[in-house]
């Protein structure tokens, strides 16, 4: 068994073993592609393959922020002790980092995961869902009160936007943002395509009193990678508006299938919101936590 660094030619090989984990628990789901697997390797500090005559059978990738590391990891050839493996590289890594804990996890069906975890001194501490909408029509979006106004995102006001959305995730459940360069670097120019505007706001003035983040081809269809609204301006609806206007974005590229990721017990009602305009929760992940000596 050789371990070595991921590359960019491991994507669709590690897709591919993603994408049969996944039909283990939730059948039917769209295949993983191998631009997926790039993108959630983007904020990683580390990610390796296990490769076994010249086949890629497992993967696994390490990151750390905030005194806290995170192991993500997926085994397409289980019973041989890959995952234990996974999590003592994972663990170290995260000593090495100087981070007090380490969090993984595994889809909430996975009850040999669970094992392995708990086995190991992991705790369950989070359910995580992803909720997904099939668009049958374009979507009506909701009039604002006076004064606010749903706009694109305008080049040059990624700062702007980078802390709207720090603020209104602040106290949100181990949320530790990045710099704004490392953010930056990732995002640049991600709030449009060829065809057309894929990052919305709401203003207020000259200010950003909410956005949303979205992907044009993520996880099967568009992707809204992040939603919020600063404080002092919710109730107001901006959050419904600015899924709205996204999905109508997406309904205009023919792009009909539109997904996103929250957790279970936010505090601001996100899930009764996402359940509001139609979406429906289509998988369960259980986050798992174990203190670092």
């Amino acid at each position: 068994m050789n371990v070595r660094p991921f590359a960019e030619t491991d994507a669709a090989a590690v897709a591919e073993i993603m994408t049969l984990d996944d039909e283990r628990f939730y059948p039917g789901r769209p295949r993983v592609a191998g631009e997926d697997v790039l993108t959630t390797q983007l904020w990683s500090k580390e990610a390796w393959v296990w490769e076994e005559d010249g086949r890629v059978v497992a993967s696994a990738s390490f990151g750390a922020e905030g005194g806290s590391a995170d192991v993500r990891g997926v085994v397409g050839e289980r019973g041989r002790g890959i995952g234990t493996e996974i999590l003592e590289r994972g663990e170290a890594f995260a000593r090495a980092a100087g981070a007090d804990k380490v969090f993984t996890g595994a889809a909430e069906p996975n009850a040999e995961a669970r094992g392995l975890f708990e086995g190991r001194g992991y705790r369950e501490v989070r359910r995580f869902y992803e909720m997904a909408i099939g668009l049958t029509e374009a979507p009506a979006v909701p009039a604002l009160p006076d004064g606010l106004a749903i706009d694109e995102l305008r080049e040059g006001e990624q700062r702007a936007f980078f802390d709207a959305m720090n603020e209104a995730f602040a106290e949100h459940w181990e949320f530790h943002p990045a710099t704004f360069e490392e953010w930056i670097e990732i995002r640049r120019d991600h709030h449009h395509d060829e065809r057309g505007p894929l990052w919305f706001v709401v203003r207020d003035g000259g200010e950003l009193a909410a956005v949303i983040r979205n992907d044009a081809q993520l996880a099967g269809g568009g992707y809204v990678g992040g939603l919020g609204v600063r404080p002092g301006w919710r109730g107001k609806g901006l959050a419904k508006a600015l899924l709205q206007r996204s999905f109508a974005e997406f309904w205009r590229r023919g792009t009909t299938r539109v997904t996103l990721g929250v957790d279970s017990e936010n505090e601001t009602g996100a899930v009764r919101l996402y359940e509001r305009v139609g979406m429906h929760v289509e998988t369960c992940g259980v986050a798992f936590e174990k203190a670092v000596a």
